[in-house]
């Protein structure tokens, strides 16, 4: 695409919750485009996005998928993104590339998930222009003033530029209600009539175009003064007008269609090209300049020092990677010497990739504005910033995906683990909502993620990709032990073989110390009762005790140790005697100091629906979950924040959802450790001492 041609360039994301038909539009605009010659279908396998073996199985998009057209001399890259909420922070990453979206709703109504709220204030946090389109409209039931309430319920303002022509199964066509012109469709075929609109819907057409008229004038002030003096408003003023507001934000163009039958596809078509903005169209991006720290920008100038955007990463055991970028400034070729500066680390980029699905083409440059992939990139992740080496910028990288849930991975082999974990690592750098490490106390691979979808998908793709197989299981909650009291006790190793023995004899005293303060150790020694070369033993002997437990096996810590007095043999003591008899003695003091279980308490928020919160608080109390506050968030939900034991929230993620019917959304993060109740703590380490006895039989 030639340098000045920045202006004709559409990123469009096309997004809408899980079920709403999106990828079927993203595949029927392909096709109307004449980017393929067959319309693929996600029934039957064949979609140009839903390329991913786990995707044609379940028929959903669980990754985001690029591809391009051309239409009225524009170049529009399509982005199909997630919406099913275990995937959608792969719609959110998305939007940074994106110049504009196209909002996919179902005409039935009541349909409304917290998938489409979600994405809906990413839109407006990041300031990304919409159009949405109410496809289906030849199913039962089917209206459009169902999806114009289900868009004001989610904070839009609709406003509807055609109006269907027939209802459900007699769905045919539409009225453009700006022009006045009916459109109607021959079948499947794509092929469309113009004419004039259906005699029984004059009426209709009349009212929803004084409705429309009315909201466009409504966000223009020199033609809301001429509209309330009853002036009749030009097409072009309308026009200007309506594309004025939709970039800006004030209103949602709807229009309608059938994405499956090919109805309302073109028009669709023109409206991403007359309505959304360009690169150019968009306020500059934002960043650091990594050597000065001084704030700087990039406009979309294919003229201006070379920055681009990683948004995505594609991960293939044998192709290598694939980083996916937004040139945000200058150009893109083969050959070119860059930067990463959030890393600065000095890459070079091979030739630049249009994706296409599943296929990648070539081509010899790209400018600002425009996506594309590079390959094999040396130290590059996604949120990652490429710049120029003399004009570096760093943009801020793309937002946390908080976990909400977390399994146990077990290899089925043993001799996989290596395995899986550089697998689980790899997938990793394509997933920025994938967590996976090693818990050091239960000695687990953990993988954390945002719902058990999520992970069952990751370990169908670790199997696939590289040849291991997992099982998933409960985490192992990470329990410690403490004292609440105090105490002394004597530890005395003495053992005749013969010939040399073995003696070691110590005095302990123990107490607590302050929560999250680990070890301490004290020589208190006075008078040479055990020789000074012996002390460090004595420690040893203690902090070798500490990671394996002495309740339920779990790792003592919040404790202080003071060795006070002992006594030594001239001949038979030896730095194992006394690191033995300090066992010992710390064994039996701690069993007189009051020992008590710790569990981690987590710190959660919880977003919920203002009905729901009720419900809500009183689950989190049953959880012996402690409340700390209530906010409003607006568009009628709530912020629960509270301290719930980790034990507790294992599986909170269904049940929040069954709850709040899908809208309720949670975080979870570690906040600090408190003691286990007796009555639970008894059940825990009666289970422990049980399956040490099962260990060792």
């Amino acid at each position: 695409m030639p340098a000045e041609e920045v202006a004709r360039l559409r990123n469009v994301a096309v997004v809408g919750q899980g079920g709403a038909g999106k990828t079927t539009v993203a595949d029927a605009l392909l096709f109307a485009g004449g980017a393929v010659s067959r319309f693929g279908r996600v029934d039957d396998g064949t979609s140009a996005f839903d390329t991913e073996p786990e995707e044609q199985r379940r028929k959903t998009t669980i990754t985001a998928a690029l591809h391009h057209l051309a239409w009225r001399k524009h170049e529009v890259n399509l982005i199909d993104a997630p919406g099913y909420s275990s995937f959608l922070h792969d719609a959110r990453n998305c939007l940074y590339a994106a110049t504009g979206v196209v909002f996919v709703l179902g005409p039935t109504g009541g349909e409304v998930k917290v998938e489409a709220e979600k994405l809906w204030g990413w839109l407006g946090e990041l300031g990304i222009p919409a159009v949405a389109f109410v496809t289906r409209l030849d199913r039962e039931r089917a209206d459009v003033e169902h999806a114009l309430k289900d868009l004001a319920a989610i904070g839009a303002k609709p406003a509807l530029l055609q109006l269907p022509i027939g209802r459900e199964g007699e769905f045919r066509g539409v009225v453009d209600l700006l022009t006045g012109r009916a459109h109607v469709y021959q079948g499947d075929s794509g092929v469309v009539q113009e004419g004039a609109p259906p005699a029984e819907l004059a009426d209709e057409v009349r009212a929803a175009r004084e409705r429309l008229v009315e909201t466009i004038a409504e966000a223009n002030d020199a033609l809301l003064e001429k509209y309330l003096e009853g002036v009749e408003l030009s097409a072009d003023e309308l026009g200007a007008a309506l594309r004025d507001g939709a970039r800006a934000g004030k209103f949602v163009p709807v229009l309608c269609g059938a994405a499956g039958r090919a109805i309302g596809l073109h028009p669709l078509l023109d409206a991403i090209v007359d309505l959304l903005p360009s690169p150019a169209d968009l306020k500059p991006w934002e960043g650091d300049n990594p050597k000065t720290g001084d704030r700087v920008e990039r406009t979309a100038d294919p003229t201006a020092p070379f920055s681009a955007f990683v948004f995505k990463t594609i991960v293939d055991p044998f192709a290598g990677r694939l980083s996916v970028l937004r040139v945000v400034s200058g150009r893109i070729h083969a050959d070119l010497n860059c930067i990463n500066s959030a890393r600065d680390v000095r890459e070079r980029i091979g030739h630049p990739l249009k994706l296409e699905g599943k296929k990648q083409t070539q081509v010899a440059a790209a400018v600002a504005g425009d996506i594309v992939a590079v390959a094999k990139l040396k130290d590059v992740a996604s949120g990652d910033t490429l710049s120029d080496e003399k004009a570096p910028i760093v943009f801020a990288p793309l937002p946390d995906a908080p976990a909400a849930i977390s399994f146990a991975v077990a290899p089925k082999s043993k001799a996989d683990d290596e395995k899986v974990m550089q697998g689980l690592h790899r997938l990793m750098e394509e997933d920025t909502a994938l967590r996976v490490h090693r818990d050091e106390q239960t000695k687990e691979f953990v993988v954390s993620g945002t719902g058990q979808l999520h992970l069952e998908v990751v370990i169908e793709r670790l199997k696939r990709k590289f040849g291991t197989e997992v099982e998933l299981k409960a985490p192992k909650v990470p329990y410690k032990e403490t004292i609440k009291g105090s105490a002394k006790a004597q530890g005395k190793y003495k053992r005749q073989t013969g010939g040399r023995g073995q003696y070691g004899d110590t005095w302990l005293e123990l107490g607590p110390l302050g929560r999250g303060k680990g070890f301490e150790f004290e020589d208190g020694v006075v008078g040479g009762v055990i020789p000074r070369n012996f002390i460090p033993a004595v420690e040893k002997g203690i902090r070798e005790v500490l990671p394996h437990g002495i309740l339920a096996g779990y790792p003592i810590v919040d404790l202080r140790v003071k060795l006070y007095d002992g006594s030594y043999h001239d001949v038979d003591s030896s730095e194992m005697s006394f690191k033995i008899a300090a066992s010992m003695g710390f064994k039996k003091a701690f069993e007189m100091c009051k020992p008590v279980l710790l569990e981690p308490i987590m710190t959660m928020n919880v977003v919920v629906p203002d009905e729901c919160m009720g419900d809500v608080i009183g689950d989190l109390n049953s959880r012996r979950g402690k409340v700390l506050g209530v906010e409003p968030k607006g568009n009628g939900q709530e912020v629960i924040k509270a301290h719930v034991p980790m034990a507790e929230v294992l599986r909170y993620a269904p049940d929040l959802r069954s709850m709040t019917s899908g809208r309720g959304d949670f975080a979870l993060e570690f906040s600090h450790y408190e003691e286990v109740p007796p009555h639970i703590a008894e059940k825990i380490i009666k289970e422990a001492q049980a399956t040490r006895v099962e260990r060792h039989a």
